[in-house]
């Protein structure tokens, strides 16, 4: 009994050493060194511009773009994302955009015109095509593209806003038309209107050159 005592306390020294190793790590780690980590790189604040600041959106929808390609006979996605009609603050021109949802890249670039006709697409009530000169890419293309809604809601509510944007402008074109045929008759008409008066100008120099003559017959 007496040669396992020594035992006993050492193994009783030895926890009160853990315990006290434990107490001084937590104490160390409630410390507050008062230290301060600077950033290795500072970012700044940047104002991003979308080139939509100047115009007000009419309609903005999710869909998913088609683009035909020509050489493969075939439609190829161009996008899924959100698609908007934008009308200019200023000169009321409206565009057709549309960015792909996670990268934002444009997909669809291009302005509504008087000719602008969008057709439902065979065997489908939830989509639509139509031709445009876009922009998409940085350069003027001559494209055929459909695009697909959620729903046939959607799909005709947009349809019929471009529609009736492009008719206006087809109409607020021919009343420009118009005008000017008129502005064409009046000049036309102010022309016929002086051509009397220089004839009759005309005939009265005639009229007396003769009299001047005759007068001067009796004479020789």
């Amino acid at each position: 009994m007496a040669d396992k005592e020594p035992v006993v306390e050492r193994h009783v020294a030895e926890e009160e050493g853990e315990d006290s190793s434990a107490a001084a790590a937590a104490a160390g780690e409630e410390e507050d060194t008062g230290a301060q980590v600077a950033p290795i790189v500072r970012l700044e604040e940047v104002a991003v511009t979308t080139g939509e600041e100047d115009e007000e959106s009419l309609v903005d929808m999710k869909a998913k773009l088609y683009r035909f390609d020509k050489d493969g006979n075939q439609w190829k996605e161009r996008g899924t994302g959100t698609v908007k009609l934008l009308k200019h603050k200023e000169n009321g021109k409206v565009r057709l955009v549309m960015r792909q949802a996670k990268t934002l890249k444009i997909c669809a670039n291009h302005l509504v015109i008087s000719t602008t006709k969008m057709q439902e697409h065979a065997g489908s009530d939830k989509s639509c095509v139509w031709h445009a000169a876009d922009f998409a890419d940085g350069e003027l293309k001559d494209e055929m593209f459909a695009i697909r809604f959620g729903s046939v809601e959607n799909c005709k509510k947009f349809k019929d806003l471009v529609d009736e944007i492009a008719e206006s402008l087809a109409k607020t074109e021919g009343e420009s038309e118009e005008g000017s045929s008129a502005a064409g008759l009046l000049e036309k008409l102010s022309v016929s209107e002086s051509k009397p008066e220089e004839c009759a100008k005309k005939e009265e120099s005639t009229d007396a050159g003769k009299e001047t003559k005759t007068e001067a017959t009796p004479a020789e």
